[in-house]
């Protein structure tokens, strides 16, 4: 069943086309990841499902409903450059999203409702590791912890779509590797349908059910900026039964896509 419908899209500022006649559906619970040059527009598709902008031209539909032109809770998104409030505890960053959604007005729940947030906000830091750190500030985590702290504000809220915007490239390899194998358990067990967005094809291919290339279809060399970015490619991927991908084989992988794009 499709979730997002992307019909027509073109994307334009003033003289500059970025992206130009995307049409694709997203199925429920697909894991997508889409790669491409820099500049090539992926986070501004990304932020036109999140709704922070608008396509130029055609529409995006989420369950047949075009979709308006501001985020929803509908929608989470977790960014390359932590968004948590140092203010807070880990404990608190978890149970904000909870205490908005529930009294815009004090940001704050009271008595048998508070008791309920902390207990799903546990649960939450319990599911990505976090726990033992819940009444710690952010500034004494390390960057993968509070990319996981990141990670528990945007679920907390219950999404249906989940979109990451490059969320690993600030950090180390090793823990890195840690969060692949965490957002690939989160995916999985909890059925998220998820946009990724990455400059790495292997991390692509490693996390994706599914690989979208995101690069210019003409090019006009004395007018460079006149037309954008489309799909290039669009790989499904087969995957065994611990989710891991199939290796693709050499005709459906384009050589240039090797190593990182």
């Amino acid at each position: 069943m499709s979730l997002i419908n992307v019909h027509s899209v073109w994307k334009s500022y003033e003289d500059k086309t970025v992206l130009e006649d995307l049409n694709f559906n997203i199925s429920e619970g697909e894991f997508v990841t889409i790669v491409g040059a820099s500049g090539c527009g992926k986070t501004t598709f990304l932020r036109m499902i999140l709704g922070e902008e608008s396509p130029s031209r055609g529409s995006i539909e989420i369950d047949g409903t075009p979709l308006v032109a501001e985020p929803g809770r509908d929608r989470g998104v977790v960014f390359q450059r932590y968004s948590v409030f140092p203010h807070l505890t880990v404990l608190q960053n978890v149970m904000l999203g909870l205490e908005l959604a529930h009294s815009r007005l004090l940001c704050r729940s009271f008595g048998r409702k508070r008791k309920d947030h902390i207990r799903q906000s546990r649960e939450m830091l319990d599911r990505v590791g976090l726990l033992s750190v819940a009444d710690q500030y952010p500034d004494a985590l390390s960057g993968g912890m509070q990319q996981r702290l990141a990670l528990s504000q945007t679920l907390i809220i219950a999404p249906r779509i989940v979109l990451l915007d490059e969320p690993f490239g600030a950090l180390d390899p090793g823990i890195r590797s840690d969060m692949h194998k965490l957002v690939s358990e989160l995916h999985q067990d909890l059925g998220l349908t998820i946009v990724m967005v990455t400059h790495d094809i292997s991390e692509g291919f490693l996390l994706g059910t599914r690989v979208m290339v995101f690069d210019k279809l003409r090019l006009d060399p004395h007018e460079p900026d006149l037309y954008g970015a489309g799909i290039t490619y669009d790989i499904p991927l087969t995957r065994g039964a611990r989710g891991v991908p199939a290796s693709p084989s050499t005709a459906s992988v384009p050589q240039h896509m090797e190593g990182n794009t």
